[in-house]
């Protein structure tokens, strides 16, 4: 496990209260009456908040900050080996930069390439029995609407009873992919699955575009995994993370990456 330190809090404060000053229609709690009482019930405890560096996580952080969480840490996996985060094939140092820029602490937990359920499990709760030494109890996850993944979230937290929280869940993947993009956030596209979605989607910017051209059947999102992305600037960031396209590598025979390089 490797966590590195995050901004000084008065900044993050500030960040905190340019995300509240967004608007508040685009997360519209009355429609989850439920949610909105158990967020009331949370929001003051430590929330630790699995990062992928991608769009839904950003989008999940930004609401828990709307709300008024305290977020600990972001919690990311790394593939080793690679050294880059697990799926998404960004780079440790971008994923660094990302962190810093958001003003938050960064918490690694290293994975072997193909891991199986059972080490990634053994592996995450090593690292979770430290945070749950430290009184955070709740982690935020960017699911959407996916069942069996929530399920096994949940499932996983309760061994060690700790509990997931979901900002996003039931929303239309639709109504948050454009909200994402008019609030200003910028994001590439790093990863395709060419299974699922053509190759030339890969390596672009996640914009209204992007979105238009989007084959039918496939989720704006990308919530069944037909695509991943890197978030490099928005309302939360302090300024961009720099980088520049490079090559594309295919793995697996199926999964088409980007390498995005530091600038």
């Amino acid at each position: 496990m490797t966590c590195s330190k995050g901004r000084n809090s008065g900044l993050r404060n500030v960040f905190r209260r340019a995300a509240r000053q967004l608007s508040c229609r685009d997360w519209d709690m009355t429609e989850f009456p439920a949610a909105k009482e158990s967020v009331f019930l949370m929001q003051r405890e430590k929330t630790l908040v699995c990062w992928s560096s991608g769009k839904d996580s950003a989008l999940a952080l930004l609401h828990l900050l709307e709300e008024g969480f305290q977020v600990d840490s972001l919690l990311v996996t790394v593939t080793e080996g690679f050294e880059r985060v697990s799926m998404h094939g960004v780079r440790r140092l971008l994923l660094h930069r990302q962190a810093r820029s958001l003003g938050m602490q960064i918490c690694e937990v290293p994975i072997p390439p193909n891991c199986s359920n059972e080490e990634y499990e053994a592996r995450m709760e090593r690292v979770l029995r430290n945070f749950l030494d430290r009184g955070v109890r709740k982690v935020a996850f960017g699911d959407i609407f996916l069942e069996d993944m929530r399920a096994y979230r949940e499932r996983n937290l309760a061994k060690l009873s700790m509990q997931a929280i979901f900002p996003l869940w039931g929303r239309s993947t639709e109504d948050l992919a454009r909200t994402f993009v008019s609030l200003g956030f910028r994001a590439v596209v790093t990863c395709v699955d060419t299974q699922a979605l053509d190759g030339r989607f890969c390596g672009r910017e996640f914009d209204l575009s992007f979105l238009e051209e989007l084959p039918q059947g496939i989720d704006p999102c990308g919530e069944n995994g037909e695509f991943h992305t890197f978030v490099y600037a928005g309302p939360i960031f302090a300024h961009p993370v720099r980088f520049r396209l490079g090559r594309k590598v295919l793995r697996e025979g199926r999964f088409l990456f980007c390498d995005l390089i530091p600038a």
